[in-house]
């Protein structure tokens, strides 16, 4: 069992950056892998970015080179650093975990309750 907790979400201009951050409670947190996924009103959710348990990385092509997922298994959090940030990133940011990992929302069974993302023009 693994619960998620975002935070770090707000309103930004655009061009600037936020750090999000996921804490997972439970045991075994460094076997898991890790993924970032956001959802627009109206829209479906999509993956932004995964890290597996050994740290391989895995981008959508929209933030690749704009976000940074990254992962303290130390401290059971993992992070997406948002830089250079538009108008189009605005969403609901999700954290998952689960044994497996992929770009699809079913790969993962563990979900936290999101934090909003909001970037104006």
């Amino acid at each position: 069992q693994v619960q998620l907790a975002e935070s770090g979400g707000g309103s930004v201009q655009a061009g600037g950056s936020l750090k999000l951050s996921c804490a997972a409670s439970g045991r075994s947190f460094s076997t898991y892998n890790m993924g970032w996924f956001r959802q627009a009103p109206g829209k479906e959710r999509e993956f932004v970015a995964a890290i597996s348990w050994s740290s391989t990385i895995y981008y959508a092509d929209s933030v690749k080179g704009r976000f940074t997922i990254s992962r303290d298994n130390a401290k059971s959090t993992v992070y997406l650093q948002m830089n250079s940030l538009k108008p189009e990133d605005t969403a609901t940011y999700y954290c998952a975990a689960d044994n497996r990992i992929g770009a699809r929302r079913n790969d993962y069974y563990y979900w936290g309750q999101g934090t909003q993302v909001t970037v104006s023009s």
